[in-house]
């Protein structure tokens, strides 16, 4: 059976024409782009290459470009950079609903001495951006604000942020991971001081990040050791990694009218079916200003854990939350920062689309879902409960 696969916000698949670019990085040409003899050499032209074509994706210099490990290194890295380059500022502001990539570092490092500012979000996940602006202060060593959410898809307003917090003289960063290769991201508009992608996010391997880093930002590097990325993250580069992610972000250039238009098409079909076949459903987030792919659906009354078992045995694949929160049995913290009722919280599930896509596969989705929802609740002594109340 084939998989039907619509966890993408997770990991996605990598794109056959960027496994045919790696390929001869991983056997034939295998020198050290360090190296001065010319058989390193060749790798050390394609990693200029790839660097050149993540920068267009982004709008960005190839050299404001750093390579790292993963989204999480780049986030890391750009947090820990910024409250080192300002030791004497003991202040830094976040949102409830980052990834755990921000949200745990920060907490860790309020245990350290700093004070942390988490920003609020509405019914909607919308940020309360009145509450971050008026929390902006001298003290603050930087401001870590993700571009779109993981789970709901909700997009936050990166260029207006970066305006007023630029006007501050303040050090601003992106989680962009979810956004790039799904909404036009343009770092010469949003003028944010960091940002952060990930390979695996848009059809390149694992194990594959960026750090985009504006030049004049002062910058203190977490990786120390050679030369590599200009001093900026020692060791040796990951080359058909790299090789592979300039290739997925030309292919993730060219996507965007798809994903906006086709797909988005798709997720919309898949989400209104939902809403129309089964009762007590609700969506959450923001309708309007979300990533075209992704839709979190909030149904009552059953565990989402239950419906993803359910679904699999349809080789459907799908999340109840974020990939590196799911193994938990507590609603996700993003929809706790919400208010989503526990009785949705608990029974959401997260599909999220990519171009490989089908409308077959969504048809397959609405025919399936209702019956799965409906079984649950039979065996639910809350959706007993409900009923007897509403009758």
């Amino acid at each position: 059976m084939d998989v039907i696969y619509m966890d993408n916000n997770a990991t996605t698949k990598v794109a056959p024409e960027v496994v045919e670019a790696m390929q001869p990085y991983l056997s034939e040409f295998y020198g050290n782009p360090s190296s001065v003899h010319s058989f390193g050499g060749i790798a050390g032209g394609k990693l200029k290459e790839a660097r050149i074509r993540v920068a267009e994706l982004i709008n960005a210099l190839p050299e404001e470009i750093v390579f790292t490990s993963c989204g999480t290194e780049s986030n890391s890295t750009a947090i820990r950079a910024a409250v080192e380059s300002y030791p004497t500022k003991k202040h830094i502001i976040t949102t409830r609903v980052e990834h755990p990539a921000v949200k745990n570092l920060c907490e860790h490092l309020s245990k350290k001495g700093y004070r942390v500012t988490f920003v609020p979000v509405d019914g909607q996940g919308r940020l309360d951006l009145d509450y971050l602006f008026d929390h902006l202060s001298d003290d603050t060593a930087i401001v870590s604000i993700m571009w779109a959410n993981n789970e709901t898809g909700v997009i936050f307003p990166i260029e207006e942020i970066a305006a007023k917090i630029n006007a501050r003289g303040i050090v601003f960063h992106t989680d962009a991971v979810q956004a790039v290769g799904k909404v036009p991201v343009d770092v010469s508009q949003a003028k944010v001081d960091m940002l952060s992608l990930s390979g695996h996010k848009v059809h390149a391997p694992k194990g594959i990040g960026v750090l985009y880093i504006r030049k004049g930002t002062k910058f203190a590097p977490f990786m120390i050791g050679g030369h590599q990325e200009h001093g900026r993250r020692g060791g040796t580069e990951n080359v058909a990694a790299i090789i592979g992610l300039g290739k997925a972000c030309e292919l993730a250039k060219n996507h965007l009218v798809d994903i906006n238009s086709r797909v988005k098409g798709l997720r919309d079909k898949l989400e209104n079916a939902l809403l129309e076949k089964v009762p007590n459903a609700m969506i959450n987030g923001d309708p309007d200003q979300r990533l075209p792919n992704t839709t979190s659906i909030g149904f009552e009354y059953v565990e989402g854990e239950s419906i993803l078992l359910m679904l699999d045995q349809f080789a459907i694949s799908a999340s109840s939350g974020s990939a590196c929160t799911s193994g938990s049995l507590e609603p996700s913290h993003v929809l706790r920062a919400m208010g989503i009722p526990f009785t949705a919280a608990h029974g959401s599930i997260r599909f999220s689309l990519s171009i490989y896509n089908t409308e077959e596969e969504v048809n397959t989705i609405i025919a399936e879902m209702p019956a799965i929802i409906a079984r649950l609740r039979e065996m639910s002594p809350f959706w007993k409960e409900y009923q007897k109340k509403a009758n």
